[in-house]
């Protein structure tokens, strides 16, 4: 709600804004305070200024400037603007936004509604900060459409979460360009009511041409001679409005420059001439596109599997599952490309979950089909009541008296179908199969014609054998269709006697029909493109840069763009102000010698860190390529807002980003590496002869300060620490504590039929135990004994 009034004390007029419920949610109440933080601290033209934040009952009020504004939404249904009007709108908008991101700040939420302005005063300033952010980029997750931040018919596509690109200041420009649309229109672009509609629309579709609204136009009092601008002004809002922001405009200078251009000419000429658009659209920020290189064919591919089980191939009887595998070397793009899936996906209304292995925590059985069904059931969570009650009744009706196998594995689930009770005990071999026909069960509830399912697994080489085993059950499986899994791994680390090379051969066997895309180095031609967007410059001019960078990198995309970031940082790549162009000096670039080993340039990069910004990220590295701010306090015995400062120089780095939205306190609590080679390189800063020493340590905070629940979640994370650092436990006490964490994790493998992994864990506990422990701990040895034998047979 909100209201004028007079400050009393100076007799001023202000603007107060205030939450509609007495009881306002978390997230209402962060937006609050991101709001007036960042809008109080800014003092920028073209930006409201907040003055004073006043607890109110349970609530906050804000207490703004009021320059006598109007929102543009408000002012637009109460008359219409002119053509010379809509084009100063847009120029003092850009104005605004420049001084926006120049402040280091994206806006995500840009529309008529969060514009205000003064017609009398001419003044115009940005309103609502609830949802912007500090960060140099962020990476939106796939979602439910209902926890998407930004306002639907005027939100980017990267903003979606269903592209294969991260968001950064250019996500405005595209709002911009949908807001003046709707200004010189009278309509919106896309007037789908209908929430995944409107967001396929985004993603895939182009919106009408402006001159369509022809009757809107003249309303607009347009002349003859302004006719001619209808089509200038519909190709600047075409480019603002392109589906990836390297085809958009690259400054909001480049932006104001052609607004500017059509109001002069409107003013002063008798016709409008043509004019090229982006002529002085430079922009000084080092931006590497996101687009995928020479990849065409393995993206056409990857496409007809996704369409033929989704049943959209003409050809096909009917639908089945299908596995595709993605090989190729740490960096080579696996999981880019499975991520181009992402808008085919939103059109078919399907679901796409995904699952990573980690290299430090290989052994804790289904953790990245966990991970990936955690993410599903969160989707889920956000449906209404009666939706919610659908899943309810199907889940029931499909797992029976199995539910708490799968709790087990993904405890989310317990949110949807309740507590459930134990399951009976089963001999080996029983349990194995009974768990098996359960989750297949279970994946069948999902993988439907209304609703594909895409099940991506990354770094398979580091998988356990229960998850290859049931990967092989799935596939296996003809009853399952609509159900696409993609699996990538690194060709390089596996073998003939791999466990993943077994498994593919059992498919063999079965005469499974799969595919394999093996991605190969990029060729020069693909990184010349490359780097000829980065600099913004001709394909001629940069081709002694992509050689050398060719020959150093040997393709390798990830290593590739973080080659051209070191030489950004080490300024041999650098912006002319002058001459307004990317610069380069290929002499300089040859003496530097930079390494062609990508785990040394990352550790080089990481070096550049501050002495406690290395050493947070390697303490990160242990917990795991994702990691929660939480734990990162307990392991370094700090407070939250002191590790978040601490990880703020890798955030903007890129070596790490967060994963989460804003707590309460304005931190994120979810982090994940930029890849593993930046987590390999960051676990590598610990010495050798302390790794044993900082794992124990690790283990130890978490266990003491990590409730009876967090313990039980964390529990295999917790229990691979203390086995790194048991040689150097003394004490008889914490010995005995260690064979009981490791008996723990036994059951819980063995429960989930993960036997590989449980007779890891069993013959560590028996390692643990003490010559006279049959005499001193009787029951105990007994228990460690008998696991031990029925997991090994």
């Amino acid at each position: 709600m909100v209201y004028r009034g007079l400050r009393l004390e100076d007799n001023q007029p202000v603007i107060l804004k205030l939450l509609r419920e007495n009881y306002p949610t978390p997230e209402e109440l962060i937006r609050y305070k991101q709001e007036y933080r960042i809008t109080h601290n800014l003092n920028i033209r073209g930006v409201i200024k907040a003055e004073a934040l006043i607890e109110y009952g349970n609530t906050f009020i804000i207490v703004f400037e009021d320059f006598g504004g109007e929102s543009l939404k408000q002012l637009s249904s109460l008359q219409q603007f002119s053509l010379q009007e809509c084009l100063q709108l847009g120029i003092k908008i850009t104005e605004s936004l420049t001084n926006i991101h120049q402040a280091g700040i994206i806006h995500k939420d840009i529309n008529p509604s969060n514009i205000v302005y003064n017609p009398e005063t001419k003044q115009l300033k940005i309103i609502d900060f609830g949802i912007a952010t500090l960060l140099n980029s962020e990476n939106p997750n796939l979602q439910n459409h209902t926890l998407l931040e930004g306002t639907l018919a005027y939100i980017s596509p990267e903003q979606t979460g269903r592209m294969n690109r991260s968001l950064d200041y250019r996500s405005d420009f595209y709002s911009l360009g949908v807001t003046l649309y709707e200004l010189l229109t009278g309509q919106l672009p896309f007037e789908t009511k209908e929430a995944l509609e409107l967001l396929h629309c985004h993603l895939a579709k182009k919106p009408l041409p402006i001159n369509i609204y022809q009757s809107t136009l003249i309303n607009h009092q347009l002349s003859t001679k302004e006719i001619a601008i209808v089509e200038i002004l519909d190709n600047i809002i075409q480019k603002l409005m392109a589906k990836t922001a390297e085809d958009r405009y690259q400054s909001a200078y480049g932006i104001k420059v052609d607004l500017e251009k059509c109001l002069s000419q409107l003013e002063t000429k008798e016709k409008i001439l043509p004019f090229k658009l982006a002529e002085k659209d430079k922009c000084d920020r080092f931006s590497i596109p996101e687009k995928l290189y020479g990849r065409e064919k393995e993206i056409d591919k990857l496409l007809t599997a996704f369409n033929t089980v989704a049943g959209k191939n003409s050809c096909q009887n009917s639908p089945q599952s299908k596995l595709i595998l993605v090989s190729g070397y740490s960096g080579i793009g696996k999981s880019a490309l499975v991520k181009e899936l992402y808008q085919p996906i939103t059109s078919a209304r399907g679901y796409f979950i995904s699952g990573k292995f980690d290299q430090y925590q290989r052994d804790i059985p289904y953790s990245a089909i966990a991970t990936a069904f955690q993410d599903l059931i969160k989707q889920i969570l956000c449906e209404n009541e009666e939706e919610l009650q659908k899943w309810r009744e199907q889940l029931l009706l499909a797992l029976g008296e199995n539910g708490q196998l799968i709790i087990d594995i993904i405890p989310e689930l317990e949110l949807i179908i309740g507590e459930q009770k134990k399951v009976v005990g089963l001999s080996g071999i029983e349990a194995q199969n009974r768990f098996n026909w359960v989750f297949r069960k279970f994946i069948k509830i999902f993988a439907t014609k209304e609703h594909p399912l895409v099940f991506f697994i990354d770094d398979l080489q580091w998988a356990d054998n229960a998850t290859l085993n049931l990967i092989e059950v799935l596939i296996k499986d003809r009853e399952i269709k609509y159900f696409l899994l993609i699996g990538a791994y690194r060709d390089n680390e596996v073998n003939e006697t791999h466990p993943l090379i077994l498994t593919l051969e059992e498919l063999k066997k079965a005469e499974i029909n799969w595919e394999i895309l093996s991605l190969k180095p990029l060729k020069q031609l693909s990184i010349n493109e490359l780097i000829a967007e980065t600099l913004q410059s001709k394909l001629s001019t940069v081709n002694s840069l992509s050689k050398l960078i060719f020959h150093k990198t040997n393709g390798n995309p990830f290593f590739v763009k973080e080659f051209l970031k070191t030489l950004y940082n080490k300024q041999l790549i650098n912006f002319n102000l002058t001459q307004q162009k990317w610069h380069f000096n290929i002499q300089e670039i040859e003496v530097e010698n930079i390494t062609d080993n990508v785990v040394e340039l990352m550790g080089g990069k990481l070096k550049n860190l501050s002495s406690i910004s290395r050493n947070i990220l390697s303490l990160a590295a242990c917990l795991g390529g994702k990691f929660e701010l939480k734990h990162l306090a307990i392991i370094t015995e700090k407070s939250l807002e002191i590790v978040f400062e601490d990880l703020t120089e890798a955030i903007n780095l890129g070596l790490i980003t967060p994963t989460s939205k804003l707590d309460s306190q304005l931190l994120y609590q979810d982090y994940k590496f930029l890849h593993d080679r930046v987590q390999q390189a960051a676990y590598s800063l610990i010495k050798p002869l302390n790794i044993s020493k900082v794992n124990l340590k690790i283990a130890r905070l978490l266990l003491e300060n990590l409730s009876k629940e967090e313990v039980e979640k964390n529990i295999f994370t917790i229990v691979d620490r203390y086995n790194l650092g048991k040689d150097l436990i003394s004490d008889d006490k914490e010995k005995e504590k260690l064979i009981e964490l490791n008996l723990q994790v036994t059951r819980k493998a063995r429960a989930s039929a993960a036997f590989l992994v449980a007779n890891k864990y069993i013959k560590t506990a028996v390692s643990l135990l003490s010559e006279n422990s049959w005499q001193t701990n009787y029951q105990l040895t007994l228990e460690i004994y008998n696991n031990a034998s029925e997991i090994s047979y």
